[in-house]
């Protein structure tokens, strides 16, 4: 008998992962009631990663913070994440968090990123050329105009 993966539940609960996003939901929402300082928060979630995920984490963060200065950081689920008034924008979603193979660079319905009746809100992020960090750029410029 093989034993039951760390992740899976018996009868489609939430994993344990899915468990702690919410935990860490629960505890931003009590920081940010107590006027926690949004960015300290952000580079601490940073701090806590794995090596590999935290180096793209903080490019990213570089890139998000150089292409749209405005937008406030925070953490959202225990995750990178930045917002336009209030309203989360986009975050990102390291490899490690949901023991998955690739990084995520998600946005939120609030991004105006809109293109006809279908487009991307998520992108995986396995490393990032010259191309693809011009790309972020973009997108996060866009998603906030």
């Amino acid at each position: 008998m093989k034993a039951k993966p760390k992740t899976a539940t018996r009868h489609g609960g939430f994993s344990d992962e899915e468990k702690a996003a919410a935990r860490e939901r629960v505890r931003e929402l009590k920081a940010e009631a107590a006027k926690a300082d949004g960015e300290t928060e952000l580079l601490a979630a940073i701090a806590k990663m794995q090596e590999s995920d935290r180096a793209m984490a903080k490019r990213v963060h570089a890139l998000i913070k150089a292409a749209a200065p405005a937008l406030a950081s925070k953490t959202w689920y225990g995750m990178p994440a930045y917002t336009k008034d209030g309203n989360v924008i986009c975050f990102f979603k390291n490899a490690g968090k949901f023991n998955a193979r690739y990084h995520n660079l998600g946005f939120s319905d609030k991004a105006n990123l809109d293109d006809g009746g279908m487009w991307p809100s998520e992108y995986a992020l396995m490393k990032l050329t010259a191309a693809d960090e011009a790309r972020i750029g973009e997108l996060v410029k866009k998603a906030v105009s």
